[in-house]
């Protein structure tokens, strides 16, 4: 057996590993890369160097040769998210019966991060990219398609047939949200949520559609911020709308977020009011926390799990050799109802 050279650093190449199988270094590349191309006694003897020697192949090296790699990236608006961290499982599981992996990031809602990530994205030659855009997302895909990056909106709907997304009816969850605190009898209805995030413009829109189906102008659905979308922008925002003449302050909250929800919650909490009583909560999203706050929370449930799982199947799709149709990719959400909303407002009984 041939005696072990390294490359003078330590690292074993696929030179030692040939010279230690006896073989040629195109037939380790086959081993690697087309074992079924060699013939299974010889691809067992490399594959005994291989443990032999604790090779492992140089990844970067393989991916400017073939100019991509076996790597997608992920980026979503917060990982301190649950709803993303659920999405982000779905995308790895797809990933993973591929033969994929996933490089997840978080642009924190920054216009300018998501911007360096993508840049990071490109240098690392991706298979493509899954992204969960800051702001309308046409920008951030003609940026990734512009550089050969196959890309799918995660989260966020296509306006164009030629591009591939995969999203839910958030105008539909947002309508869906405030119709039944309008059926809970709650006449001065408020949304938390701000910002130019498409899905909470969307959201927005969805509850202004309940006040008119409802017959109600758009001036009974008061507006509050939670620009952070979490639990301290939830907080500032329950501050806000508890400092409104109690004769005036609205007795039902449709929330952008289960975070926002979760803080907007504590705030009331803080303030001695009962939620589900003195006021009703409904939050976005449905995380695992929802139901089992101190008050169990209604929230509008999105399939988290299966948004990424089918984006990613997507990207592998459209990154594939095989025809590839665009397609749009639309969830229907789910209003689950608990005790944050579920008590008619004081002195009305449902419509």
């Amino acid at each position: 057996m041939n005696r072990l050279k390294t490359n003078g650093n330590g690292v074993v190449s696929i030179r030692d590993v040939a010279a230690h199988a006896g073989v040629s270094v195109g037939t380790v590349s086959n081993v690697l890369n087309r074992a079924a191309a060699v013939a299974p006694p010889t691809r067992q003897r490399v594959l005994d160097a291989i443990e032999a020697l604790s090779y492992v192949r140089n990844e970067s090296a393989r991916q400017l040769r073939a100019g991509s790699s076996r790597i997608m990236g992920l980026v979503v608006l917060d990982i301190s998210n649950p709803f993303f961290t659920d999405v982000a499982r779905g995308v790895e599981d797809a990933a993973s019966e591929a033969g994929v992996s996933v490089i997840l990031c978080s642009s924190d809602e920054d216009g300018d991060k998501e911007l360096r990530y993508l840049g990071l994205l490109a240098e690392q030659r991706v298979q493509g990219v899954l992204i969960v855009p800051t702001g309308p997302g046409a920008t951030q895909y003609e940026w990734l398609t512009g550089h050969g990056i196959p890309t799918v909106l995660l989260d966020s709907r296509a306006t164009c047939s030629g591009r591939c997304s995969v999203s839910v009816d958030d105008v539909g969850g947002g309508r869906m949200a405030v119709a039944h605190l309008l059926e809970q009898g709650h006449d001065r209805v408020a949304f938390v949520g701000d910002g130019d995030t498409p899905q909470v413009v969307d959201r927005y829109r969805g509850a202004l559609g309940a006040l008119a189906e409802a017959g109600r102008p758009p001036d009974c659905l008061a507006r509050y911020g939670g620009s952070a979308l979490n639990v301290a922008g939830g907080r500032a925002a329950g501050r806000e709308l508890l400092n409104v003449p109690v004769t005036e302050r609205a007795t039902g909250v449709f929330c952008a977020n289960d975070l926002l929800a979760l803080g907007v919650m504590q705030e009331a909490e803080a303030a001695g009011l009962r939620v589900g009583v003195d006021l009703a909560v409904v939050g976005y999203d449905d995380i695992v926390f929802a139901a089992v706050s101190a008050v169990p929370l209604s929230s509008v449930r999105q399939p988290r799990h299966a948004l990424g799982y089918s984006a990613a199947q997507l990207l592998l799709e459209e990154g594939s050799k095989a025809p590839h149709r665009h397609q749009q990719v639309v969830f229907q959400p789910e209003l689950v109802v608990r005790e944050s909303s579920a008590t008619p407002a004081a002195g009305r009984r449902p419509s």
